[in-house]
């Protein structure tokens, strides 16, 4: 079946936010703000873990810039933000955190080798074990992400769905583009974003990382051009 590991993927997020919303009922406020903390500091190590991959600085650098200026340009973020008013006029609680359970779940869920690798290996040779494995992680942080952020983790499946399954699809031209090196820039670029929402999570910092989102486009593009000069 087509895009078999995507919908695996897919069907874990849903799953795992949907027990998540369910554990959060029984939570205090205490125990939720606890694992918010907790997820924030895990969300900044881990875009740091990513980010140090790069094997040039200066890539990264100029992808975050064009891919921000890019995004001002379009003014993504303020878009979303809009998308996410009407979700939370038809969803959402008082206390809805649809928008930042939504962002921060599909930047850690689409960003990183094993969305790409996979994904194309899905589509090339009809192996999804690569996919599997990152089902059950992200199935495992949609619990945490579902208790303390609510419906919004579970809308990230739909860009899961969108991202990686496109990527299944057009791997046999993809594959022929995305270099080691343009895979290893689009997700040291992606771990500073994560970064990004980290800051954001634990109130140290607003950040627009939706501005920012282009950057992870940016990066294999200059990679290419750099390799043609």
């Amino acid at each position: 079946m087509p895009m078999k590991g995507t919908l695996i993927n897919v069907a874990a997020i849903l799953g795992g936010t949907s027990l998540g919303i369910l554990l959060k009922t029984r939570m205090p406020d205490r125990v939720s703000n606890v694992v918010i903390h907790g997820i924030g500091i895990f969300t900044i190590f881990l875009g740091i873990r990513l980010a140090l991959q790069t094997q040039s600085v200066i890539t990264t650098l100029f992808s975050l810039i064009i891919g921000g200026i890019i995004g001002a340009v379009l003014n993504i973020g303020e878009r979303l933000e809009r998308v996410a008013t009407r979700l939370e006029a038809r969803l959402a609680t008082q206390q809805s955190r649809i928008a930042e359970g939504f962002l921060t779940a599909t930047l850690l869920f689409c960003v990183g080798p094993m969305a790409i690798i996979g994904s194309l290996e899905d589509g090339i040779s009809g192996n999804y074990h690569i996919l599997m494995t990152k089902s059950m992680m992200d199935g495992f942080c949609s619990i945490a992400f579902g208790a303390a952020m609510g419906i919004g983790v579970a809308l990230s499946a739909v860009a899961v769905l969108v991202y990686q399954g496109g990527l299944t699809v057009l791997s046999s031209i993809i594959s022929q583009v995305l270099t080691d090196a343009a895979i290893t820039e689009m997700t040291a670029t992606g771990g500073l974003l994560i970064v990004g929402i980290g800051f954001d999570m634990l109130g140290i910092m607003k950040i627009q990382v939706a501005n920012l989102l282009p950057a992870i486009a940016v990066a294999p593009i200059l990679i290419h051009l750099l390799h043609r000069l």
